[in-house]
């Protein structure tokens, strides 16, 4: 008996060793890169499949997973080799043949890797949005799970990758739950969505759109997704504004329109990059069209895209960048005093999740000793003492079957709580 558990505790020691040492994360985020650098690294949803299928194939990775998203693309993998810099030389070369060697070496150089439990901690810090642009925006936690769900359903995944996802999900539900981190938004799209809300403005609103940049597309994406319907795009680009305007259900003007509008409003979403302001006292009253109800104006350009002499001459309600700034510096500092209670929740996490990867790398050590028990119990009745067996009546060998059968039970169940048992007084 002592034997056998000598050798059990050195074969429990053996797998232990590799544990989570083959489960590295390599990341390409905002702190290192420009959104437009990390843009390069983009691989469209219908390529991923063939196109990481190849890159495991070749390099001699097990699992990998995929994770982009506007200002991070991140690469979960489990390999045996070593992640250095040569690796991530060929694992670029491998997957993006066509990028240039500067931008390649730049990658090579900037790339932040994780390995083992760190690699863990990374992903649970990801998902519960402590490392995001914005600290608090909790659509990575559905980005997160996307990524494992295309991994798994394009089969790159496999049993390390499941088990750090799992707990990964359930620990930023948590977050999101039992902390105020995510509860008081400070994009300025959500802010000035808030101050609508808070105004009881209408869903069918008449809502012009002046600028179709990056802001005013999420800004009018957001406000369709909240249910407004009535949208008017003007744009100095033409084919930008009927690419905003095709995407919100409304039409399409150029800027130059602008004074000829005949329609109406209730409210002005205005961001340029016009250095002037864009809406004069004389393009405002043709716009007003000498309606007396309050007007609502979201400026969210710099400069201001609103005359200063309008707010002073007409019933405007008006909401300035400034203001949505303010208010989201307020509530990025109460996002902050969150952090500590989200580092307590996902440092709790971390620990049990070297439990759990314990208790499952026992299970995968030890998954073959039922059918090796099996297999000795057949050849003892059928080979080694087939001979003796024969000489025993009904009675005795069906006593003797039952006691063997007793035996192959316990031989199974033991080993496998005493490995646990030794697993879980030993560190990762």
């Amino acid at each position: 008996m002592t034997q056998n558990k000598d050798v059990l505790i050195i074969f429990v020691l053996v797998t232990n060793n590799k544990g989570l040492k083959s489960l590295y994360i390599i990341a390409f985020t905002h702190r290192n890169f420009s959104v437009n650098d990390i843009g390069c690294l983009h691989i469209d949803p219908e390529n991923q499949k063939s196109r990481l299928t190849e890159l495991k194939d070749y390099i001699g990775i097990t699992e990998i997973m995929y994770l982009t998203t506007c200002n991070r693309i991140e690469f979960a993998l489990v390999t045996e080799k070593t992640v250095d810099a040569e690796f991530i030389s060929m694992f670029i070369d491998s997957l993006y043949p066509s990028l240039d060697k500067k931008m390649k070496d730049q990658f090579v150089e900037s790339a932040d890797v994780f390995n083992g439990i760190d690699a863990v901690h990374h992903q649970l810090s990801v998902a519960s949005s402590v490392k995001s642009m914005v600290v608090g925006e909790r659509e990575i936690i559905t980005q997160v799970r996307n990524a494992y769900d295309s991994a798994k359903a394009n089969e790159l995944s496999g049993d390390v990758l499941r088990l750090m996802m799992r707990h990964t999900i359930e620990t930023a539900k948590k977050v999101y739950t039992e902390t105020n981190i995510a509860r008081r938004p400070v994009s300025v799209v959500s802010l000035a969505y808030h101050q609508l809300r808070d105004m009881n403005i209408p869903l069918d609103s008449r809502i012009l759109i002046i600028g179709a940049g990056v802001t005013n597309t999420n800004m009018g994406r957001f406000l369709k997704k909240h249910g407004f319907t009535n949208f008017d795009v003007f744009n100095r680009t033409l084919e930008k504004a009927e690419q905003l305007a095709s995407d919100l259900g409304g039409n399409a003007h150029p800027l130059k329109s602008l004074i000829n509008f005949e329609k109406g409003f209730d409210v002005i979403i205005t961001c340029t990059a016009a250095e002037r302001h864009i809406l004069t006292p004389e393009i405002y009253r043709q716009l007003e069209r000498a309606e007396s109800d309050r007007k609502v104006v979201i400026d969210i350009a710099i400069p201001q895209d609103l005359s200063p002499q309008i707010k002073e001459a007409h019933n405007v309600h008006h909401i300035s960048v400034e203001e949505l700034q303010k208010i989201s510096n307020e509530n990025l500092k109460a996002r902050s005093a969150e952090v500590t209670h989200v580092h307590e929740i996902i440092s709790e996490a971390i620990f049990d999740f070297k439990a759990l990867y314990k208790e499952r790398s026992v299970e995968l050590a030890m998954r073959e000793v039922p059918s090796k028990v099996k297999e000795i119990k057949h050849a003892a009745l059928n080979e080694v003492f087939k001979q003796d067996l024969s000489n025993l009546d009904d009675e005795a060998r069906e006593v003797l079957e039952n006691i063997l059968h007793y035996m192959e039970k316990k031989y199974i169940s033991m080993p496998m709580l005493m490995a646990k048992e030794i697993l879980l007084k030993q560190r990762l």
